[in-house]
């Protein structure tokens, strides 16, 4: 079996086209689906921003774990200087590149100001490019374990290439490829949204079983086992999703043909 990339064949001229196109009055408005789900992806984007970096920008390490208001600050406070030189890197650059990546779908300022759109992914590339080398060097270090060597090892590197290969689309003046490389390195970013979202949802899953077995249920055990399994649940569904919405709107995709 082989993995090859192709696009639908009405997205062809388009990958002539250096810039995306002008914006003309009266063209059609985004479905309302469609700024529904982008007003979600913006406000949770930014509150997750705001919800995992501010914490660790107005509190030290050994106070947050003492407070538990910290989540891992506990398990990082007594590593080497490297590890949280990282781990304070990765935070700001991933915070940054959260709160930018999403106006890189707006469409209206694709169209009225492209020259923000183009500083924006700048931006946005950039921090995704230091975050995702900073957790690489996070991954070894991991709270889960093995599980998160290679769930967030494979998250940092695949984060990095898939920017990367955004970026080189758009140099080269290949706007469908660069926009489905965009979706995929925003599903990748959104992973921090995700885990979030997964982590209250696996420990609310345990209390029945906890309850039955012990009587009690035991918060920091819960979050343990639910971290374990975090570290490729908070990305490979997002890739799941970008890959569909990438084929729904005629944009290159992989598909695995025979050999």
């Amino acid at each position: 079996m082989t993995t090859t990339e192709t696009a639908d064949t009405t997205a062809t001229p388009a990958a002539t086209s250096p810039a995306p196109p002008a914006h003309r009055p009266g063209a059609n408005p985004a479905p309302l689906g469609a700024r529904i789900g982008w007003t979600w992806i913006l406000l949770s984007s930014l509150g997750i921003a705001a919800f995992a970096v501010v914490p660790y920008l107005t509190s030290s390490l050994p106070a947050l774990a003492e407070s538990g208001a910290g989540g891992l600050a506990g398990h990082y406070a007594g590593q080497p200087p490297f590890v949280l030189a990282a781990f304070y890197v990765h935070i700001v650059a991933g915070g940054i590149a959260l709160v930018a990546s999403p106006f890189q779908f707006w469409r209206g300022l694709r169209d009225r100001a492209p020259r923000v759109h183009r500083w924006t992914g700048r931006v946005a590339l950039a921090a995704i490019a230091i975050a995702g080398v900073a957790g690489l060097a996070l991954a070894p270090f991991s709270a889960a374990g093995i599980v998160g060597l290679f769930g967030f090892g494979a998250l940092a590197l695949l984060w990095v290439l898939s920017g990367w290969r955004g970026y080189r689309a758009i140099r080269r003046g290949d706007v469908p490829s660069h926009r489905a490389w965009m979706m995929r390195t925003f599903a990748l970013t959104y992973a921090a949204v995700t885990l979030r979202i997964w982590l209250p949802l696996l420990m609310f899953a345990q209390v029945p079983f906890a309850l039955a077995a012990t009587g009690a249920f035991d918060a920091d055990a819960a979050f343990a086992n639910a971290y374990a399994a975090v570290p490729f649940l908070c990305w490979l569904p997002n890739l799941v999703v970008a890959e569909w919405l990438i084929r729904r709107r005629g944009l290159p995709s992989y598909r695995v043909a025979a050999a």
